[in-house]
């Protein structure tokens, strides 16, 4: 199936504008992260409670603020999931107060101060000390994945193509993560696995690229560099936009009907579908380009090839 039948859309010559843009966008991503002093980390992180309640009929945010105020819980967010009248209570844990305390008091103000009946469908907490620790190996999970991402491109290509995978595969979290902190979502565990399987997908793509002008290396000799990565992007134009519209329309189900529960991880993933998509053609084949330009062109390529 064929998306674009001959495409020849010049994605070399608006390299310039692609750097543009994406050093714009992680620059607003870095300031509005400096701004919140990090992310918004979610309870897998930052350590306290969350209780899951259903409630028989309906009520709002406002009115479960309300009746929480009544009763000393610290810090507490409520979001919605699941059905209309079923919502996650976040209470931050406090050192004065046990978790199974801070649960009987809010198990206490939703009866005291509600008409309506409720039922607790889960509760879960986690100690901060915890979180500090999952948040140190969410980190080295990224970098070791990265780390064997270099390494496989460096075998299977050579050190220029997966440097240029790499600095992609950075550009995609950055710029997702600062798009999370600009609105305001919350990082948890789930969001994370997003993240990861962001850089598979983003990776995919880029090997896909790469594979064609590692081809085309060999077809296309009489080529200059830039026309052959011109061309390279633009033979498999069709299959990455049928496979990320496929992927996107997917994911948009999910975070439209999903639920609030999952939806930070939904997001995660529409965003990073368009961004892997964007940065395998502007960000991760023009490092390539631009790296053979000035050291070596593309006849060092071929005779690295050669060799193997």
């Amino acid at each position: 199936m064929q998306f674009f039948h001959t495409p020849n859309i010049d994605f070399v010559s608006r390299r310039r504008t692609a750097y543009f843009i994406s050093i714009a966008l992680l620059i607003v991503g870095f300031v509005s992260l400096i701004v919140r002093g990090g992310p918004n980390y979610g309870i897998d992180f930052k350590g306290g409670t969350s209780i899951a309640v259903r409630f028989e009929g309906p009520v709002t945010t406002s009115e479960l603020r309300e009746a929480l105020s009544s009763v000393e819980i610290g810090n507490s967010e409520i979001s919605k999931f699941g059905t209309k009248n079923e919502y996650v209570i976040y209470i931050e844990q406090q050192k004065e107060v046990s978790a199974s305390e801070m649960v009987d008091n809010v198990e206490a103000a939703l009866t005291n101060e509600l008409a309506v009946s409720y039922e607790v469908l889960q509760e879960e907490t986690v100690g901060p000390k915890i979180g500090a620790e999952l948040r140190t190996a969410m980190i080295l999970a990224c970098l070791f994945a990265l780390g064997l991402i270099l390494i496989y491109i460096s075998i299977r290509f050579e050190l220029v193509f997966a440097v240029g995978a790499i600095i992609a595969l950075f550009h995609d979290v950055l710029i997702i993560l600062g798009i999370f902190s600009l609105l305001n979502f919350e990082l948890s565990l789930k969001e994370i696995a997003a993240f990861l399987t962001i850089i598979g997908y983003s990776l995919n793509d880029t090997i896909v690229v790469y594979d064609r002008i590692r081809e085309n290396l060999k077809v296309m000799r009489s080529e200059e560099l830039p026309v052959l990565v011109n061309k390279s992007i633009n033979q498999v134009l069709s299959r990455t936009v049928i496979t990320s519209l496929t992927t996107f329309v997917v994911v948009l189900i999910l975070f439209i009907a999903g639920g609030e529960v999952i939806k930070g991880f939904a997001f995660a993933m529409l965003v990073g579908v368009l961004v892997g998509t964007y940065s395998s053609i502007f960000v991760a084949s023009p490092v390539v380009l631009e790296w053979q330009s000035r050291h070596g062109g593309k006849r060092q390529l071929r005779m690295v090839k050669k060799k193997k």
